[in-house]
């Protein structure tokens, strides 16, 4: 935890220090750290992993036994019991009770340990889901940072044909000027110099959105000053691409956490299925409560001689018809005691075991089951489809890193052959034996060239990175 912190405080510093250089150029690695810390995404599967975190407490806290205190005041008025003379009266008595239970559950299937299993499942599939979209970003990145690269040397061509027409232009201005071409090819190239600058603006206008798009990756607002290295990447056959897709296959099948997602998927519903199952046993728990009450009735105190009626007859002796008489007396009556008093006195206790046993509750435990069996069919197929989906991937990659490497130098044979071309035709121009229609094409065909090699240049180098990626190599390694 304090390592986390540690780090966070460190990025959190370097992001502060950037923000105060806007003339900063951030490197690919820089790029995919600084994503993996800020990036919403990232941000929101990171909260699912202290969901699951939630869960695994709550699930551990189900061991403890649920204690509750309760209270309550009351105040009947009318036509009530006296619970002290048992005679109905017309009064008003307020009435306190208060009371503590507890249950613990002792057995119930095995539900709350296989939760809690379940609970630590969820974490680690919740920490592979965090892996996987840290993943993703980090591809994302890397072909937002490429592809900024791509758009500067794409920029760099159009400048560089802008300053080859404006050269053809001087040169063209000469020719006019001895006769050797019409005027009109003058009107052609100067045309062409205003297309190409609008040209400029348009791959500047690109270059510009490409950086805003990887500035949103990385959460950086300030994107007017955001840029990158301008590194110079060199098409070297990656050691990996030696390698056979089969032999990438297996290492992949170790690594990608999209195998692993969906095994502790499958190990999640297995452990639903135990749970489910645990309904059908008997659950066995312990009870305690202690209450006690209190009361503003007057209290009975005891008993004394009435005074104004001492005795009663209650019959004759026989034979002499002489009356027998007992003593009457009075109940005697007193305030009533402290409410703090009277919780003592009142108080009670209860203690026992509980057992529930499910005979016939709608067959909802047997429906749980069976959903929980589909559940785990179902987990199985996501589990296959990833292997599937893993293989198809690996092996399409491959397949698309080995056609953009042909690709790539097909473009690079044809980009010799368009230079040859056009200084034959810069020649040819430059003595007065080609129209500016025709050097102008020689040249747009070069440019095209150009830009295919420098397309297929970057294609390559992504592709190879997500052969390396599956192999397991970091996507920001180099």
């Amino acid at each position: 935890m304090k390592k986390n912190i540690f780090t966070g405080l460190i990025f959190l510093l370097f992001a502060t220090v950037v923000h105060a250089q806007p003339g900063k150029k951030w490197t690919l690695k820089e790029c995919v750290d600084y994503a993996l810390l800020n990036n919403i995404s990232v941000k929101q599967t990171d909260l699912g992993n202290k969901t699951a975190a939630v869960d695994k407490f709550s699930a551990r806290a189900a061991f403890l036994p649920t204690v509750n205190a309760q209270t309550s005041h009351s105040w009947n008025i009318g036509l009530n019991q006296n619970i002290t003379t048992g005679l109905l009266e017309n009064q008003t008595t307020q009435f306190t009770s208060a009371g503590l239970n507890s249950n613990v559950i002792i057995y119930n299937g095995l539900q709350r340990v296989n939760r809690l299993r379940r609970a630590n499942l969820s974490i680690l599939s919740s920490q592979y889901q965090l892996t996987k979209m840290k993943d993703d970003v980090s591809l994302n990145v890397a072909n937002a940072f490429l592809q900024i690269l791509f758009n500067k040397e794409a920029l760099k061509v159009q400048n560089q044909q802008l300053q080859n027409n404006e050269k053809q232009l001087q040169r063209s201005q000469e020719l006019v000027g001895a006769g050797s071409i019409p005027r009109g090819d003058l009107l052609d190239l100067e045309a062409n110099i205003a297309s190409n600058k609008q040209a400029i603006l348009i791959a500047e206008n690109v270059l510009f959105l490409s950086k805003l798009s990887l500035a949103q990756l990385l959460q950086i607002h300030d994107f007017q000053n955001f840029d990158v290295v301008d590194m110079d990447y060199m098409v070297i056959e990656s050691p990996t691409m030696k390698l056979s897709a089969g032999d990438i296959l297996e290492k992949a099948k170790q690594q990608r956490v999209e195998l692993k997602i969906a095994k502790a998927n499958l190990d999640i519903a297995e452990k639903d299925v135990e749970i489910a199952r645990g309904a059908y046993q008997p659950t066995l728990s312990g009870f305690y409560n202690v209450n006690a009450r209190a009361s503003d009735n007057d209290r009975f105190i005891g008993i004394v001689p009435n005074a104004a009626n001492p005795n009663s007859p209650i019959g004759f002796v026989q034979g002499t018809n002489q009356v027998v008489l007992q003593p009457n007396f009075s109940r005697q009556f007193g305030n009533a005691l402290p409410i703090f008093r009277q919780f003592d006195n009142n108080k009670g206790h209860i203690f026992g075991l509980s057992l529930n046993v499910p005979i016939l509750n709608g067959l909802t435990a047997r429906a749980n089951v069976r959903r929980a069996k589909i559940g785990v069919e179902q987990s199985q197929i996501a589990l296959d489809q990833e292997e599937l989906t893993l293989e198809r991937n690996v092996y399409t990659s491959f397949a698309d890193a080995q056609a953009a490497l042909k690709t790539y130098e097909s473009a690079q044979v044809a980009l010799a052959a368009r230079k040859l071309a056009f200084e034959f035709a810069q020649d040819r121009f430059n003595v007065g034996m080609m129209n500016a229609f025709d050097i102008n094409q020689a040249q747009t065909l070069y440019v095209n060239a150009q830009s295919e090699v420098i397309r297929t240049k970057f294609d390559y180098i992504f592709k190879t990175k997500v052969v390396e990626f599956y192999f397991g190599i970091p996507i920001a390694q180099n």
